[in-house]
């Protein structure tokens, strides 16, 4: 009773918009939007052909490399600069004028600095860049007193400092900035596709477009929401896991174990 429970919960609004979707675009009859179940086979034929490596492996690959950079460089500089008050007060109003601006709005700065064929991976780092890193200085900043005053007390070398205190603080507001920039990747892969790609899910999108092969069209964009749904719920069951020790995280760890 537990599971179904769970379930309706988690699919209960998922499943009744879907059919509402289907019920409203077969009463609507318009080419231009069709139905779930005409979709849905066609998802499932460009997930088990040859589409899917010469155009999914590639797109979301680089999305996930760029993604990741961005993490890496985002924390890294994030902890070095989270803990600096005279850096933040310098460099603090940039980060606020970089994060301002739209990063597809660098899609032709990135081609032609670096190429039109090449521009997607710099694109998506500078996109998911800002969230990790804002957010990483954000939590390095908050450190507690009576850590700090701890680790004086016992002499923690740099790394010590750095791995056993200030990192362990900070991966709350670090996970918070690595699920908003997930999602900005995804978005900025999409969009730097479309521009000079010769591969990906943005470039099938433009192909669909112009051939006008909308239920195509339609099948890539509800595969970006999978994607979308896919590479979050595994990054919230890895925050799970590395924030166990947090009091709130442990509860939620156990409420799910027990179907609570």
């Amino acid at each position: 009773m537990n599971l179904l429970t769970r379930f309706t919960q988690h699919w209960a609004v998922f499943l009744v918009a879907v059919a509402a979707w289907e019920l409203l675009t077969r009463l609507a009859g318009s080419p231009f939007f069709p139905p779930p179940s005409t979709i849905a086979p066609i998802m499932v034929d460009q997930w088990f052909s040859a589409t899917f490596f010469d155009h999914m492996v590639p797109g979301v690959g680089r999305m996930l490399l760029g993604w990741a950079l961005a993490a890496v460089l985002g924390v890294a500089l994030g902890i070095l600069l989270g803990r600096s008050a005279r850096a933040i007060a310098y460099l603090g109003p940039l980060f606020a004028f970089m994060r301002s601006i739209p990063p597809p709005l660098l899609v032709p700065f990135f081609v032609a600095a670096v190429g039109v064929t090449d521009m997607q991976l710099p694109t998506i780092v500078f996109g998911a860049l800002w969230p990790v890193l804002l957010n990483t200085v954000d939590g390095a900043s908050g450190v507690d007193a009576t850590k700090v005053d701890t680790a004086r007390v016992f002499r923690l070398s740099p790394a010590q400092w750095t791995l056993g205190v200030v990192l362990p603080a900070a991966l709350p507001k670090v996970f918070a900035g690595l699920r908003v920039s997930l999602s900005i990747a995804v978005v900025v892969m999409v969009v730097s596709e479309l521009v000079g790609s010769v591969n990906g899910i943005g470039y099938l999108l433009v192909q669909a477009q112009q051939f006008y092969d909308l239920p195509v069209m339609w099948a890539w964009i509800v595969t970006l929401g999978v994607l979308g749904y896919l590479f979050n719920s595994l990054l919230l069951a890895a925050e799970r896991r590395a924030l166990a020790w947090q009091p709130r995280h442990s509860l939620e760890a156990q409420t799910l174990a027990t179907g609570g």
